[in-house]
């Protein structure tokens, strides 16, 4: 089964100043660990929303909202990580994408790089990565099949952005029901499970699993909540059709 973790923003990852040597090292010790084990499939750490937009579509009218954002209310239904020359570009890709699915509201901003961490130096002109991730909505959380006309469609677009060297991941995700949200305090935590209404803080990155059990997850979850020094982490477990 494969799960997407995701840890929230919190007031100082706001700020947008890199994350102090000690979390660095921990995160790395544990995507190697993942990784080594088969667990770790893929992740990605976001800018602050000071960077990002809220995209939303309504009846084919495209609104714009560019950040910082205080509240998500978002629950996250699906996500594509994209590879654009520039915020444009990715716009274009999502009225796209929205053309395909209707009305639908995303947030999407830049996501980390190495050499904002210091870790190498910055090309010249690279390209720009970036996260969109769509809103939930009724369907989504029914975790009712997908519209088989609709797959056909979003399986073009797919392999359109695929062959345009665009997208370097995407995926859905099931209902709430099947997730589980993670609260940390005082060096402590609690686990509630879905499901649950909308979240007031923001995706801060995220992690893909491949991991036997939402149980497996959730203490997947709470080792990475505990190093990044997070008030929040939510799991997602992604459909199999």
């Amino acid at each position: 089964m494969q799960f997407m973790v995701m840890h929230k923003m919190t007031d100082e990852m706001e700020k947008g100043g890199p994350p102090d040597h000690e979390i660095i090292a921990g995160v790395g010790k544990l995507i190697e660990e993942g990784a080594k084990e088969g667990v770790f499939v893929s992740g990605e750490g976001l800018k602050p929303t000071s960077q990002r937009v809220h995209v939303a579509y309504k009846n084919g009218k495209r609104t714009i909202t560019d950040g910082p954002f205080t509240e998500a209310k978002e629950l996250v239904a699906g996500f594509a990580l994209m590879k654009v020359q520039s915020k444009e570009d990715a716009l274009s890709w999502c009225d796209k994408f929205a053309a395909v699915l209707g009305d639908v509201e995303l947030f999407m901003g830049p996501v980390v790089e190495p050499w904002d961490l210091g870790f190498v130096p910055k090309p010249e002109n690279p390209p720009l990565r970036v996260l969109s991730m769509h809103k939930m909505d009724a369907r989504a959380e029914s975790d009712a099949p997908p519209d088989p006309a609709l797959m056909q469609k979003m399986g073009a677009l797919i392999d359109e952005m695929t062959a345009a060297g665009v997208l370097e991941s995407t995926g859905g995700l099931a209902s709430t029901k099947k997730g589980a949200r993670i609260r940390f305090s005082g060096g402590k935590h609690t686990v509630t499970d879905g499901p649950f209404t909308e979240s007031k803080e923001f995706v801060a990155g995220f992690a893909i699993l491949n991991l036997p059990s939402k149980e497996a997850a959730i203490e997947w979850g709470i080792r990475f909540g505990h190093i990044v020094k997070v008030n929040e982490v939510e799991v997602r477990q992604m459909p199999e059709w």
